[in-house]
């Protein structure tokens, strides 16, 4: 088994927030002393702002910033700001959390400065969030979770977690939850690992996991899989994240062949997405690689009549790609693959792969894959 390697401890993550929210504080306080007008300096969210290094391999916000001063036209967001990061603080301090709804909710008692409607909150928390990112710090440390929580986890890893209670460790061993799964909490950041794995195995759909986890396909296959359920949550990817990094694993992804599962659920999973640009750095996985379904796979594995047609909806998401995606305008195979389906005109499910019976992805499909990952897409 592999150690984890070393990492922040919460509580050196905990301290960290703190002192930057007072620095922020004694800032403001400082400009009200000597009669300036305060102001906070935020990182702009725009798409403009958004670059994509392929050294780093995720996209990431630019050097643009933006000033919330204090003005009688921004006196209320200002003061809305200020609170929001008096709460993270407060949560903090008392080892607590709240969801993105509850801190709409936690307004309600600020008077005028409380929040209308939720956007109006987590278009603030994201402010705040951008501009803890540009110190080495996300939106969990600050103590603000999604409602969401993970995806589900099996195969050859043992989770370290702890009873919130008593600080004691508890240790959840995901090769031994018979027909079940671990389910990733909200936070990923207390969690540490062992593991023999050799890779991770992230899967787009819920029932193609439970097929590899039901038929133990980790335990041949000498690793972890992980069901995304889709586009994946902040705490899937950041999970992997942790798990790929602290471990030393690679991560293979087993999605649709489509151009939604190749650049809103792989993408995000690989380099982030635009909108999040301020936290792709803690949430992206630079070393996960596209394994199938893909547009030759169709060809390769006789999957011709077990296709859909691409609707229009497919067409444009795919033209468009290629021509404003930064992550796929920097890699010539995902230009040549995306092409290629738009020339056969047709998408393929993973499910198709049951045309040749039921367990034909984990007898044949995934072994012959398996066997050359040099093949996977960047």
């Amino acid at each position: 088994m592999k150690n984890a390697s070393s990492v922040k401890t919460p509580s050196d993550q905990d301290k960290e927030t703190i002192t930057l929210i007072e620095s922020i504080a004694r800032e403001v306080r400082k400009d009200i002393d000597t009669g300036v007008l305060p102001s906070i300096k935020l990182p702009a969210r725009g798409l403009d702002n958004v670059t994509y290094d392929e050294m780093k391999g995720y996209l990431e916000l630019g050097g643009a910033h933006k000033l919330r001063t204090l003005t009688v036209n921004t006196a209320r967001s200002f003061a809305q700001t200020l609170r929001l990061m008096a709460t993270s603080r407060a949560m903090v301090e008392s080892n607590d959390f709240a969801t993105k709804r509850e801190a709409y909710y936690i307004s309600k008692n600020w008077g005028d400065c409380r929040f209308d409607e939720q956007a109006e909150s987590d278009a603030i928390m994201d402010d705040i969030e951008a501009m803890a990112s540009m110190h080495g710090l996300s939106r969990e440390q600050l103590r603000f979770y999604p409602e969401s929580h993970g995806g589900s986890v099996a195969g050859r890893l043992t989770v370290i977690d702890k009873d919130s209670a008593t600080g004691r460790s508890i240790e959840i061993d995901c090769a031994n939850l018979g027909s079940g799964a671990y389910s990733i909490p909200r936070s990923a950041e207390h969690l540490s690992f062992r593991t023999d794995a050799r890779f991770v195995l992230a899967i787009e759909t819920g029932g193609m996991f439970q097929r590899l986890n039901n038929h133990r396909f980790w335990e041949t296959a000498k690793c972890i899989i992980v069901e995304m359920g889709g586009v994946p949550t902040r705490a899937t990817r950041r999970f992997i994240r942790l798990l790929s990094d602290t471990q030393d694993l690679p991560v293979y992804c087993f999605v649709d062949c489509d151009p939604y599962g190749f650049t809103n659920i792989y993408r995000t999973l690989k380099v982030g997405s635009g909108n999040a640009a301020h936290v792709n750095r803690f949430l992206c996985v630079p070393r996960a690689r596209f394994l199938g379904v893909t547009p030759q796979d169709i060809l390769d594995f006789g999957l011709e009549d077990a296709t859909h047609a691409l609707t229009a909806t497919d067409v444009k998401r795919a033209q468009d790609a290629l021509q404003n995606d930064p992550f796929i305008k920097a890699n010539p195979a995902w230009i040549a693959a995306i092409e290629q389906l738009l020339k056969m005109g047709v998408r393929a499910e993973q499910q198709a792969l049951a045309k040749w019976g039921l367990n034909y992805v984990i007898d044949q499909y995934l072994p012959r894959k398996l066997a050359d990952e040099s093949g996977f897409l960047p």
